[in-house]
């Protein structure tokens, strides 16, 4: 009833007669005017609206309702949109990352691969799908392949066993030759596009250099180690002069054999 009494205060229902109780008495097309006045205000439409509604033609009066029904629907879609995205923060990985690399994410799990190395992989693909988010596909395609290769889950395998060593330790060497050796080989092979094809701005490459640094301590040194073998770069992998790699890699490597000696 007092929704009732605001319309008839903003001019929008006419006051009816009372009868002798003093009770309102409403005929039927005041009932109606009521109903059209109610389904519009809780539909959203501003009271200023509903009168100039309430004036218009039938033709005009169906334009009207099919424009707000428009709009609801388009409000409907963003509410569920919204759904979607709070559904999201209860799911982890699923949080501003596509499907595609949800599931490349747990199949590194599956593997074996350090929960630290898929947080640094999945903290990586976060700014990177959304910077490229049409390329998303091919790159995890791509990623898929990779890690059908078991030489290169060694390598995750690896690095999640020399993330509690120190930097110096011969693992982290091992890795490093391993590593450069593998990477040279797929170069050649297929490409130096294969290798490295983000094609991202340098600040997006610093960015996700930091939170690898940031979380992966020793991925700094290995980034190093790789760099005398020929190869620079953490996100973003480009080759270097491979004679000035060739020295320092077999000075690694002795310094590497001379701490297994007793």
């Amino acid at each position: 009833m007092r929704a009732v009494r605001h319309y008839h205060a903003k001019g929008l229902l006419p006051e009816p007669e009372r009868d002798h109780s003093g009770y309102r008495r409403y005929d039927a097309s005041t009932v109606i005017e009521l109903t059209k006045i109610r389904t519009l205000a809780e539909a959203g439409v501003p009271l200023a609206r509903v009168r100039e509604l309430l004036q218009a033609d039938e033709e005009e009066f169906a334009i009207a309702v099919a424009d707000i029904d428009k709009r609801l629907r388009a409000e409907i879609r963003e509410r569920q949109r919204h759904r979607e995205r709070i559904a999201r923060l209860a799911a982890g990985d699923n949080l501003a990352l596509p499907s595609e690399v949800v599931e490349y994410l747990e199949r590194l799990r599956v593997l074996g691969v350090d929960e630290r190395i898929v947080q640094v992989e999945r903290d990586g693909w976060i700014p990177l799908a959304a910077h490229s988010p049409e390329r998303v596909a091919e790159w995890m395609t791509r990623k898929q392949e990779q890690l059908a290769d078991p030489q290169l889950i060694g390598f995750y395998l690896t690095l999640g066993q020399a993330l509690d060593r120190t930097d110096d330790h011969p693992q982290l060497v091992e890795l490093a030759d391993r590593l450069s050796a593998y990477i040279t080989q797929m170069a050649d092979e297929q490409g130096e596009d294969y290798v490295d094809d983000t094609d991202i701005e340098p600040p997006l490459v610093k960015l996700m250099d930091t939170l690898a640094f940031d979380t992966l301590p020793p991925a700094r040194r290995l980034m190093e180690l790789l760099k005398k073998r020929g190869w620079t770069g953490w996100t973003k992998l480009e080759r270097v002069n491979p004679k000035r790699g060739a020295g320092t890699r077999q000075q690694d490597t002795a310094v590497q054999r001379s701490r297994r000696r007793p």
